[in-house]
């Protein structure tokens, strides 16, 4: 599968983070504060969370319902009650486009 467009870099707020659905896979979309773009699965692993609607602070995207933050990098989870790591995408930003392949994960790291 290709890159898909999953959203205009003009529609991302800093630090908000956006859901999108991509070939049925939920993803959350971060701008963060130095301007780079992230994308993670939508999912918290601890509890089926919609994770677009946590908490951005610096790379972290915080769970609203249960606080487990976790990397906008690497997907880990940086503390409890989450224990599993969510997927992250690769991001191409072609002009305005936002493109994701939904079905290519970054390696853990």
């Amino acid at each position: 599968m290709t890159a898909l467009r999953a959203c205009a870099l003009s529609e991302l707020e800093q630090d908000t983070p956006l859901r999108v659905e991509l070939e049925g896979v939920p993803i959350a979309v971060v701008l963060d504060s130095e301007g780079e773009v992230h994308a993670i699965g939508d999912t918290c692993t601890h509890g089926d969370i919609s994770l677009s609607e946590g908490f951005v602070e610096g790379d972290t995207l915080e769970c609203w319902a249960h606080g487990s933050a976790f990397s906008l990098r690497t997907g880990k989870p940086l503390n409890l009650p989450a224990f599993e790591p969510v997927p992250v995408y690769t991001v191409e930003i072609d002009g305005d486009d936002v493109l994701i392949d939904p079905s290519v994960t970054k390696p853990a790291s």
